[in-house]
């Protein structure tokens, strides 16, 4: 018997960023959205825990503990009094340390899948506590759709949306390190007055009508100034998608895929092919949005 779990990719589309906290994690206003771009996460018993992995960076992927669905797998073993041993094998879609959630969304997939593989009756509210131990990306990956996440990002309220929104995400080289960004994010605040996170009111009003420009004015991510002082070519991938007839362009999350909004699927299309030409990325991916959370197959 196996279970599989299909989990989705997201993009923040506001990304408030506080000040540090005495924690050394930062208190956030982060606007998640759920993107059609998936990571499926199968699960089987097997004699001892172990994972493996395929697809686009799968190189990348670490096959130990520290791997989020292993994580997942033993915590929610250890509060059923379950020895965790599966095979949990994760068929990678979404690139990997690209700022869309991949880690957490196989930490979501593989907590869902050996709930249902282990029927151990674990309540929502259960699932979503333990995806908060495991990584303040982790609840959205199980929830998906579209929220405002508030604290460090794990305490989530469901936001409105009204329509579909068209996306061009362009794939980099290599990766950067959502801890480092945060390095370089206080590094550049330091000695200035941070403002406290707050969600924009004009952002949620867009999502809800499903109005693609006035999105697109108010998308805004407070770790972007951080991603491009590390990574500055970033900078040319977002000129390139926004000559191309990109409604708005960001980097998405702590980086380095950056986010392209088209009006439409045909303007995603030609952004795609035009990020494509420029050589600045590495892929360009299309996919709608929101899409749904972590669901079994």
């Amino acid at each position: 018997m196996s279970v599989t779990v299909r989990v989705p990719a997201k993009v923040n589309v506001q990304l408030a960023v506080g000040a540090a906290r005495p924690d050394g994690f930062h208190g956030l206003a982060n606007v998640f959205l759920a993107v059609g771009l998936y990571d499926e996460v199968t699960v089987t018993p097997a004699d001892e825990l172990r994972i493996t992995c395929s697809g686009p960076d799968a190189a990348q992927v670490p096959l130990d503990a520290t791997n989020l669905a292993a994580r997942a797998a033993i915590a929610l073993a250890g509060r059923h009094g379950i020895d965790p041993r599966v095979h949990i094998h994760i068929a990678k879609d979404i690139p990997v340390a690209g700022g869309m959630a991949g880690g957490s969304a196989d930490g979501a997939g593989a907590l869902l899948a050996c709930d249902a593989l282990w029927s151990t009756g674990a309540t929502r509210d259960e699932l979503l506590a333990i995806c908060a131990e495991l990584g303040s990306d982790v609840p959205f990956s199980l929830v998906g759709g579209a929220a405002l996440g508030v604290g460090r990002g794990e305490q989530l309220t469901p936001v409105e949306v009204g329509g579909t929104f068209h996306w061009v995400f362009a794939v980099a080289d290599g990766g950067l390190s959502t801890p480092a960004v945060y390095r370089e994010f206080d590094r550049l605040t330091a000695g200035t007055r941070v403002p406290e996170p707050a969600a924009s009111g004009a952002l949620l009003d867009a999502l809800r009508t499903g109005d693609t420009a006035a999105l697109a004015a108010a998308l805004s991510n407070g770790l972007q100034p951080a991603a491009l002082s590390l990574r500055p070519s970033l900078a040319d991938t977002l000129a390139a998608g926004t000559t191309a007839g990109a409604a708005a362009a960001l980097v998405s999350g702590s980086g380095p895929t950056t986010a392209f909004l088209a009006e439409d699927g045909a303007a995603a299309r030609k952004v795609a092919d035009a990020l494509m030409a420029s050589g600045t990325c590495r892929d360009a991916r299309i996919a709608t949005s929101p899409a749904p959370g972590a669901s079994l197959c």
